[in-house]
């Protein structure tokens, strides 16, 4: 492919570049005057690419000036590599060239230095995509002032020459870049003349085979393909002339990258890519686009499902043409575009147009589409910023002076800013330099106690500004300061920072809870004697995940040592089935038996209350004669009770409660299900309820199962009763409770 000026003869300038250089005068002058004031500065100065400075500085100029642009324009290209040799270089151009230029200049050596860090900046593959992403969105929300996105452009296609001309190997970092960021934006910005060469050279450098095998399939009987595509173009012209039509009938530019790309992305191989054999008609109205393809239709067979109505239904970026493919003579496809001048120009010029829907197309490639309402908003949105610079470069050159563009605002809601090593880091707009530490890394926020901005030692609460570097001062260890957090003192801006912020006082606080819990835990197991015993095994026993989480509650009031003090010193010892006391002699005849109970017929014997029910008066009960550990008080309702009686009925006895003996009645335990929605508080809330009601729990168990609702939990209490008939009223209570789904006798 060529690699030559673009002709500016051939070429209008782009809707972009007339814009910004349509109201200048006296340019040719102040061009002939910046070469001369540059040539000095640069005329065998090498850049950092190995290129000749002044060299550089021409080709930029030439390519400039092949896209329409003004002396004015081509005189700053100049006067930007000239800043590199000046010790104060705005301040000198400002005299020289005005303010226009200084500013210019300022913010372009200012682009390059970034780029230049960032590409040299060491890091993994994964980061350096991150950075490259990073580094497009500043391009447009950095470089306010569109100069200096043509310079870049142009520069950038510059240097992909040298490299071309001279063959030698051009960096891979600098390829990608020129393929992943700056063709993106010339696309976006209509250039299409700098957009497809961008392309081309990036694709020759980073792909070297694929770019070679290409350019080969097209080398393949080039004369005779070029042949054929002019007879074509002759014939079809001379038709439509006969049919009155004037048209204009040109052949395609053929570019590498696009045939690659379409026969990547499509799964087409090189013959099926219609465009290598490419032709567009351009007509002077819209029925004059039907009337050709009619004329096609009828001189040429046209291939089945390769039509295209884009003129009755326009693409989402505003693009309009008739698409259709033929066979020629000899049934080779040829692909041809049919559109008015006004929509050539607007396909070919069409500055904000493109920039929702070129880079994907409707379709797409590989199944990736762009569209939909939300990127229509962000493409008008991005219109919008775009109008107003080119409004302020207009009002630039009338007056002589700067103004603010309304649209600034869409960029203003992130900023790009560096660390020491030039990785980018994206923040919001008014984000601060403790800000700033948090999205380097968290610790680093913590520890954060004074900032530089370029150098410069600034409050903590300053504001950043896009391409600034930042520099954190950091203890090697401590905290946040509450004051962060305070919203009128302006230490941060972003919610990511204020979250971590936060998360640290909580965590610290947290530290605080359980270090209280376990100093109250600890002092217990050592007034019993038990310092011997496993935290984690005791949190274990109670129902607990791990030690910290026991310690937690109590620091936290919700779980009462009392719990705890039940499970290491049990009243008596319980056997592994039943739970054994003692039946109380009868008293002589006529008088009411006092406590436990009373096994009829049997002056003195042996009972146990069963676990598998835990009778309570006034329960109705059954006893069953066990052997050797006495008889087994059952409720009379117990299932297992029932299958012993039905099993072995002469073991069964009839049983009665006895009389409380003294102003102490006995206590009886009782097992208590309750089922409910897992949350902080849960256990304390419910213990509180039986406290409330002079009710001792002995035991506590609970089991917790997660879901996509939060969570359940199961918990068991064992508490003491003296009447099971005043349990229905506290198991009420239990049930009030928020999240309590169900409380229920075991």
């Amino acid at each position: 492919m060529k690699t030559g000026l673009l002709d500016a003869r051939a070429a209008e300038a782009a809707p972009i570049v007339q814009l910004v250089d349509e109201h200048a005068a006296d340019e040719a002058a102040q061009l002939v005057r910046a070469r001369a004031f540059a040539e000095p500065l640069l005329a065998g100065q090498p850049m950092d690419t190995g290129e000749d400075a002044l060299a550089h500085a021409d080709g930029v100029a030439a390519i400039l000036q092949g896209i329409g642009a003004a002396p004015s324009m081509r005189a700053a290209a100049y006067l930007v590599y000239a800043g590199d040799f000046l010790q104060r270089p705005e301040e000198v151009v400002a005299k020289a060239f005005g303010p226009s230029h200084a500013s210019l200049v300022t913010h372009t050596r200012k682009l390059v230095q970034i780029q230049r860090a960032a590409r040299e900046a060491k890091m993994g593959e994964e980061q350096r995509a991150l950075q490259t992403e990073r580094v497009r969105k500043m391009l447009l929300a950095f470089s306010r002032d569109l100069r200096v996105v043509l310079l870049r452009l142009a520069s950038r296609l510059q240097t992909l020459r040298y490299f071309a001309a001279s063959k030698q190997p051009c960096p891979q970092a600098l390829a990608e870049e020129s393929m992943q960021v700056f063709a993106p934006l010339a696309n976006r910005l209509g250039i299409w003349q700098i957009k497809w060469e961008l392309e081309d050279l990036s694709f020759r450098f980073s792909q070297p085979d694929k770019y070679k095998h290409i350019a080969k399939l097209l080398d393949e009987k080039r004369v005779e393909r070029e042949q054929r595509v002019e007879a074509f173009r002759q014939r079809l012209a001379e038709e439509l002339k006969s049919h009155g039509i004037h048209a204009e009938v040109q052949g395609r530019p053929k570019h590498l990258y696009s045939i690659w790309k379409k026969m990547q992305g499509k799964g087409l191989d090189f013959a099926r890519v219609f465009d290598v054999r490419a032709m567009r008609v351009i007509v002077a109205d819209v029925p004059e686009c039907y009337t050709t393809l009619s004329v096609l239709h009828e001189l040429y067979r046209s291939v089945p499902g390769e039509f295209d109505d884009y003129i009755a239904k326009p693409k989402p970026n505003g693009y309009q043409s008739l698409h259709t493919v033929v066979l020629d003579e000899d049934d080779r496809a040829v692909e041809v575009q049919i559109r008015t001048r006004g929509m050539h120009e607007h396909a070919e010029h069409g500055v904000a147009a493109h920039w929702a829907y070129k880079e994907a197309g409707v379709k797409g490639y590989a199944g990736v589409s762009a569209g939909g309402d939300f990127d229509a908003q962000v493409a008008e949105a991005r219109k919008s910023v775009l109008r107003q610079l080119l409004a302020w470069e207009r009002d630039f050159v009338e007056k002589g002076e700067a103004a603010t563009p309304e649209g600034d605002a869409v960029f203003d809601d992130r900023i790009y800013v560096f660390t020491p090593d030039a990785a980018i880091v994206e923040l919001p707009a008014g984000a601060t330099p403790i800000d700033f530490a948090y999205a380097v890394h968290t610790d680093l926020g913590h520890r954060c106690r004074g900032a530089k901005i370029d150098g410069t030692m600034v409050p903590l609460n300053t504001m950043l500004q896009s391409g600034q570097t930042v520099e954190v001062t950091a203890l090697k260890e401590g905290g946040p300061s509450l004051d962060w957090l305070n919203p009128e003192l302006g230490f941060l801006k972003s919610q990511r920072s204020k979250a971590k912020v936060r998360g640290w006082f909580n965590a610290l606080a947290l530290a605080g809870t359980i270090a209280r819990g376990r100093e109250a835990v600890e002092k217990l197991l050592q007034r019993e004697g038990k310092t011997a015993m496993k935290l984690d095994d005791l949190a274990s026993q109670l129902g607990f995940k791990n030690a910290d989480a026991l310690f937690e509650v109590v620091g936290k009031d919700e779980f009462s040592l009392r719990h705890i003090e039940t499970l290491l010193r049990p009243a008596e010892p319980q056997p592994t089935v039943d739970e054994v006391i003692a039946l109380k002699r009868s008293r002589s005849e006529g008088e009411s038996p006092k406590g436990g109970v009373l096994v009829v017929g049997v002056e003195s014997l042996l009972t146990t209350l069963s676990r598998c029910c835990r009778p309570a008066p006034p329960d109705p009960i059954g006893g069953y004669v066990t052997r050797g550990r006495g008889v087994a008080i059952h409720r009379s309702d117990c299932s297992n009770f029932r299958e012993m009686a039905a099993r072995s009925p002469e073991r069964v006895i009839t049983v009665e409660w006895g009389a409380p003996r003294g102003d102490k009645g006995a206590l009886y335990p009782v097992d208590v299900l309750v089922e409910a929605a897992d949350r902080q508080g849960l256990l304390r809330d419910i213990s509180e309820v039986f406290a409330k009601e002079k009710m001792n729990v002995t035991g506590v168990k609970t089991q917790t199962v997660r879901d996509a609702k939060g969570g359940t939990a199961w918990m068991t209490f064992t508490i003491e009763v003296a009447d099971a008939a005043r349990l229905g009223q506290v198991l009420a209570a239990v049930g009030r409770i928020s999240g309590v789904r169900s409380a229920r006798r075991k």
